[in-house]
């Protein structure tokens, strides 16, 4: 652990992130970062909103707040020793041959994805040569090879490169990533929470890629006079000072990952109605919702809006709070409309629980 301390305290150092708890506003993109951690089988969040609001900055506050995994020691794809589901082939062989596999404590990575990225470099390469030459699979990772059992962030998502998007969406489909090359095929795990951002003005994400996300956050410039005020001073102390800037928020960050590791931890006990589900349903019926992920989105959600408030039953509050984001991206709309800002979802909310 020690080792994995001093890691962290080097990369802190070098490169300082904007804590977490020092960010004023966006409640709606925060609480939706938040819950996916909770429950990566959320299935991610898309952030849409203005440039300048932040985006950028609030997703990669999260590494701060990220917990710790158990992963195989210099294995490069993060495989989890107690789940096959996670794990490598090369790891279920060691295990078949009853190997002894040494087990580390590590931080849930953060990837991010950069625009220019080519497919090799998001998928892996295979070295034709010391194939054929030496017999072996040469398999050089890529990006979702290290963000397995991690986050995937991509900014600007909604101008990734379609060959890009369809492996991305192929990945996140199946929880492996395949590399062909020649005849010879690689196959790894590649689960991860995949996060995006992305300014509307740029254009919209194709239907399919949207609907891959859990969630759906939008922001937008705040409008109060001193809020924004607020904000500028902040944003000023931590560039002048990102070192004495953090300290001030230590408690705060550490409560806050104290909150998360406990949240995850009650998660399985959380228990949400019958009932509750039935409602839940019935919404996403009356609201046309193609497929059955609006209606398992939600309920995880809730779940974990309940877990992150440390109460084992939900209530029709954090239903309330989290079906806008859960649902709005998937409603049927015409094609000149923008996403609805969750109004639509909440007047059926209303009129389903009876508010």
């Amino acid at each position: 652990m020690s080792t994995t301390n001093n890691t962290v305290n080097l990369l802190e150092q070098s490169r300082p992130v904007f804590p977490f708890t020092a960010i004023v506003g966006q409640e709606e993109m925060k609480l939706a970062l938040l819950l996916n951690v909770i429950d990566p089988k959320i299935g991610g969040v898309m952030i849409m909103g203005d440039r300048g609001t932040g985006k950028s900055t609030t997703v990669r506050a999260l590494v701060d707040l990220l917990p710790t995994i158990q992963a195989v020691a210099n294995d490069p794809f993060n495989s989890d020793p107690f789940d096959p589901e996670s794990m490598s082939p090369e790891i279920q062989e060691r295990l078949e041959k009853n190997e002894k596999l040494e087990i580390v404590t590590k931080k849930i990575a953060m990837v991010d994805l950069p625009l220019g990225a080519t497919e090799d470099r998001v998928c892996g390469t295979i070295d034709i040569e010391k194939a054929l030459t030496e017999g072996v699979k040469a398999f050089e990772p890529g990006l979702l090879a290290k963000a397995n059992r991690g986050i995937l962030y991509v900014d600007e998502v909604n101008l990734l490169d379609d060959h890009l998007v369809d492996v991305l969406l192929d990945s996140a489909a199946s929880g492996w990533n395949t590399v062909e090359r020649e005849g010879i095929s690689i196959s790894h795990p590649a689960r991860f929470i995949l996060v995006g951002s992305g300014n509307p003005e740029e254009g919209e994400l194709r239907p399919q890629l949207l609907d891959r996300f859990g969630m759906h956050a939008q922001i937008g410039t705040v409008k109060d006079a001193n809020l924004r005020v607020q904000i500028v001073e902040q944003r000023s102390h931590f560039d002048q000072s990102p070192f004495e800037f953090r300290k001030n928020y230590t408690e705060s960050q550490e409560k806050l990952t104290e909150k998360i590791t406990q949240a995850r931890a009650i998660l399985k006990e959380v228990n949400l109605d019958y009932n509750y589900r039935i409602k839940i349903s019935q919404i996403c019926s009356d609201l046309d919702v193609d497929g059955l992920r609006g209606d398992i989105v939600t309920n995880r959600a809730s779940k974990a809006l309940a877990a992150f408030e440390n109460r084992r039953e939900v209530t029709p509050e954090d239903i309330y709070r989290v079906i806008p984001l859960c649902l709005r991206h998937r409603l049927r709309k015409d094609p000149l409309e923008t996403i609805d800002s969750g109004d639509k979802v909440k007047e059926a909310f209303r009129k389903v629980f009876g508010f």
